[in-house]
């Protein structure tokens, strides 16, 4: 392709809207552009980059023995209701387009499709001589981001691969999930991107067991926890790790103590000059669920730990069936105007005591009338502990469960896992951090779908048994953006080889010199007949302004019909480093091959 001929506009400054590198970089180069709120078109080099990420991802697919397909992105509410996500989607998370048509029959633009595929499987797999069967798709999706941002990586629209496992049992289920854990591994080597598998929680898809694959860059919107021998990563909201160990308490006898303006375990340590892990803080939360009920949730948690929200919210969900609900729609830290609603009385907020009086709460209509009493791991196994006291300037130290405190009923695992954290599999592996951005997510799905939506399969004893799933996603959009944020320079993209909009550009500083244009023509025709894929930059522009826009643009291999040319030699630019040498004409195609080989390709 020639530049002259091309739909090809780059810019000088960054783009105000642009707040990540890769996405002011995608901006200036002129490979995408905005059309509105996390809205974008793929200008003609972003979609070469797209149809070659799609195509090793589809060639890895394929070999992995799944079949390609296209489902529709219109999708009826009915699929949806059978799963009880309808309401989850387009209320709870609120991330599904939806509409009403001219019939009045209710529409969703599909963000994903395990609804749709597993009606397809229900209607067409009868008997366990046609399992096990993966169909896959690369299509558009849609979710109705509240804040769309970062360009390609949060928007409303975008381009995904999304595949699905249809297996008789647990077993075969497994063995799909890791044929696409593999194949993952294969199409992200294959991109040229440094990766990471890390295990995660699995949302609103559900399942029971799931990973996401991390693109490493420092803008990336997750953290990372991982372990340096290899043997543990995950990221931060499913991350499991052992705290430090309790120091022991200080306090042996059980009294109540003046403790005022110690609202914080900081303050509170140091005025009783005891160690965090002492302490047993109290933190509240208002969940609510998807029938409209809410319950006050008091979790009790070693003072130098955490909550991890997202495994809260997992907990909560497990038990929304004893409040009638399915799900959670908000979880969140009622302030001062949401506890006016409900308070009987001001809370001694910073000293709140496990055993808060259900008092606190006066009757509002769907809101429980008793608070739901959690308590981590970390807290469980205490002596002589310092709390709260229910009254504001006081705590109380020497404090035991089941004696001045009754230990409730729900032990659970809610703490955030920090890096420093020693590793549960090897206490001698501590945890370290890493920024990564979320590409592809595989999930076992077992028969939440199937069960929910009666795809059943026979067996070989004649009787109905629901089909065992997995699902498997790739952001093949967002994979593309995730290359530029993990490498660039000041200068611009480094596009690794294998997704590269162009392997070379024959750059003619001179149009108006007969011998630099006759050369570059030569090689620019003999460079694509040889396979090597390379633009042509013949645009009556200054030399510099063709160099800077090849080094924004980051094609990998840049070659320049200068002076050499009089000893019968051109430069030869590697986007890489700037490494740039001189060599003859008649060796260039063979070089450029070569480099393409080394590249992995």
């Amino acid at each position: 392709m020639r530049l002259s001929q091309m739909l090809f506009v780059t810019l000088r400054e960054d783009p105000a809207e642009a707040e990540i590198p890769s996405h002011k970089l995608l901006l200036r180069a002129g490979f995408i552009r905005r059309v509105g709120s996390g809205l974008y078109a793929y200008l003609p080099l972003m979609w070469r980059v797209l149809q070659k990420v799609s195509q090793i991802v589809r060639d890895e697919m394929n070999a992995a023995g799944a079949q390609e397909c296209l489902l529709p992105q219109l999708q009826p509410s009915e699929l949806w209701k059978e799963s009880g996500r309808w309401d989850t989607y387009t209320q709870a998370e609120g991330i599904m387009f939806a509409l009403t048509d001219r019939q009045d029959r209710e529409v969703g633009l599909g963000p994903t499709h395990e609804e749709v595929i597993t009606a397809i499987a229900r209607d067409q797999i009868r008997t366990y001589r046609q399992l096990p069967q993966n169909l896959y798709q690369i299509q558009t999706k849609f979710r109705d981001e509240i804040r769309p941002r970062f360009g390609l990586m949060r928007g409303r629209e975008f381009i995904m691969k999304d595949a699905y496992s249809f297996d008789a049992d647990e077993a075969g289920m497994k063995h799909s999930y890791q044929k696409m854990h593999d194949a993952y591994h294969r199409i992200l080597s294959r991109c040229g991107l440094a990766f990471r598998a890390v295990d995660a929680d699995s949302g609103a898809i559900g399942g029971s067991g799931s990973q996401e694959f991390m693109v490493l860059a420092d803008a990336g919107e997750d953290e990372v926890l991982y372990t340096e021998d290899g043997q543990y990563a995950a990221n931060v909201e499913k991350a499991v790790s052992l705290p430090p160990d309790a120091i022991p308490s200080t306090f042996t006898t059980y009294e109540k103590l003046e403790t005022p303006n110690t609202p914080t375990i900081a303050s509170l340590s140091a005025f009783l000059n005891c160690s965090p892990t002492q302490i047993v803080k109290n933190v509240l939360y208002q969940v609510v669920y998807d029938n409209g009920t809410a319950v006050l949730v008091l979790v009790s948690i070693r003072g130098d730990q955490d909550v991890n929200e997202v495994k809260l919210q997992n907990e909560l969900v497990k038990l929304a069936t004893t409040y009638g609900g399915k799900t959670v729609i908000a979880l969140e830290v009622p302030d001062a105007e949401a506890q006016q609603k409900w308070a009987s009385q001001p809370l001694p907020l910073g000293y709140i005591a496990p055993d808060l009086s259900d008092s606190y709460i006066q009757p509002v209509k769907n809101l429980a009338p008793k608070f739901l009493r959690l308590v981590d791991q970390t807290v469980v196994e205490l002596k002589n502990f310092v709390t709260g006291s229910n009254e504001s300037g006081h705590h109380v130290v020497g404090a035991n469960w089941d004696t001045q405190f009754p230990l409730p009923k729900a032990v659970v695992d809610v703490r955030k896992a920090i890096a420093g954290d020693r590793a549960i599999h090897n206490p001698s592996q501590t945890l370290k951090t890493a920024r990564g951005i979320e590409i592809g997510h595989i999930f076992q799905l077992g028969t939440k779908y199937s069960i929910a939506m009666s795809a059943t399969y026979t067996n070989e004893q004649g009787e109905e048994m629901p089909m065992v799933m997995g699902c498997y996603g790739i952001g093949v959009s967002r994979l593309a953006q995730a290359a530029v944020e993990q490498s660039y320079d000041k200068d611009g993209i480094i596009w690794p080889v294998a997704i590269a909009p162009y392997q070379a550009i024959v750059v003619i500083p001179n149009v108006t010199e007969a011998t630099q244009v006759a050369a570059a023509e030569q090689l620019y025709k003999e460079l694509n007949q040889a396979g090597i894929e390379t633009l042509l930059d013949d645009r009556n522009e200054r030399a510099g302004v063709k160099f800077k826009d090849a080094d924004l643009v980051g094609i990998p291999f840049r070659i320049v019909t200068g002076r050499s040319l009089q000893q019968g030699k051109v430069e030869v630019v590697k986007r890489t480093n700037h490494e740039a040498q001189e060599i003859a004409l008649t060796d260039v195609i063979a070089t450029i091959k070569g480099w393409i080989a080394e590249s992995g390709k």
